[in-house]
């Protein structure tokens, strides 16, 4: 009757036993409404990172990327493009929690070895692995119904994101170039906006899809620093091991070449001008991310991480403005 009980985490001896309560949290978790949840429930809300929302909005916002970029100059129903939207934010909150499930069923050994992750639900024994997998697949169900949604192309285009989002795991031990996967994965949104809109790809979609992973692997190096030394013992890879001392260079390197692609797939369709003063803004948010940052120091690694969900709102603002006015002017003057 006794709400705590012991499991033994994956991977351990069958003598290691460890006292576990079942709404046990990692070591970083901050209270959140997820606190006030049945007990029954909070395990698999952690789970799917709900108390963490920085993750929603950082696969939301390259499919609203998309979708503003590819009405530039095109005459939409402003109606289809917020449905679409709206479509896109839903299946972005089951598709994170269905990947965050299927990277915790995949790391359960070594999130147990990892002190910020040990208090998974996962390795903490709150949820089994049989359940997990209950779950991820109706999360991945939830997705589908929102992809059916969409045209012919975006659906295929949308199931082809399953190989990145499948192998992203197993990354990190094979490769010191994880983030870069990450970031193939996350930004998918960046090409499905377009092609939702237009039933195909072109040269633009493709460069802020680049753009999009070279701020993916930069953002994401920073927040590797915070476990790069259980991930050395541990004896996985990551950009933060790889790069050291030398990350805030190549930080300048990544979020540089970021700009350079959001301006270059801006100048391949019609935007309005102020979509460029929007991405000098993003480019002194960016400098101000590497700047403040103290990679060994967790916390500050951790609150410039979550900054990225701002630089994204500011991406969509330039993108969005110089889309709406560029209509204006061309509504104006009778184009």
């Amino acid at each position: 009757g006794s709400d705590r009980h012991y499991r033994n985490p994956p991977g351990s001896s069958p003598g290691d036993r460890r006292h576990v309560a079942p709404t046990a949290k990692p070591a970083d978790a901050r209270r959140s409404f997820v606190d006030r949840m049945p007990r029954g429930v909070q395990p698999y809300l952690r789970l799917m990172r709900f108390d963490r929302p920085i993750g929603f909005w950082l696969l939301f916002w390259p499919c609203a990327f998309g979708l503003a970029l590819g009405s530039a100059g095109e005459v939409w129903a402003w109606e289809r493009v917020v449905w679409y939207g709206a479509l896109f934010a839903v299946g972005a909150i089951a598709m994170r929690g269905a990947g965050c499930v299927w990277n915790d069923i995949a790391d359960r050994d070594i999130d147990a070895k990892v002190a910020r992750t040990r208090g998974r639900p996962l390795p903490s024994g709150a949820v089994s692995v049989t359940a997990a997998f209950v779950f991820l697949i109706a999360l991945a169900l939830t997705g589908l119904a929102v992809l059916l949604q969409f045209n012919r192309f975006a659906v295929l285009l949308g199931l082809a994101s399953l190989v990145p989002v499948a192998v992203y795991p197993f990354m990190k031990r094979i490769t010191h170039w994880p983030q870069a996967v990450l970031g193939i994965a996350f930004n998918w949104g960046a090409l499905m906006g377009w092609a939702a809109l237009h039933g195909g790809l072109e040269l633009a979609p493709y460069l802020l899809f680049c753009g999009c992973v070279l701020w993916t692997i930069g953002y994401d190096t920073i927040y590797a620093h915070q476990d790069k030394e259980d991930d050395a013992i541990v004896g996985v890879k990551s950009t933060a091991l790889m790069f050291g001392t030398a990350t805030k260079p190549m930080l300048w390197l990544f979020y540089g070449g970021a700009i350079g692609c959001f301006v270059a797939a801006c100048l391949m369709v019609r935007v309005h001008q102020a979509a460029y003063i929007g991405l000098a803004i993003l480019a002194f948010q960016f400098a101000g991310q590497i700047v403040t940052v103290k990679l060994d120091n967790a916390a500050s690694c951790l609150r410039v991480f979550r900054s990225n969900r701002d630089a994204g709102f500011i991406l969509f603002l330039s993108l969005a403005a110089g889309a709406m006015l560029e209509r204006s002017v061309m509504d104006q003057f009778g184009f």
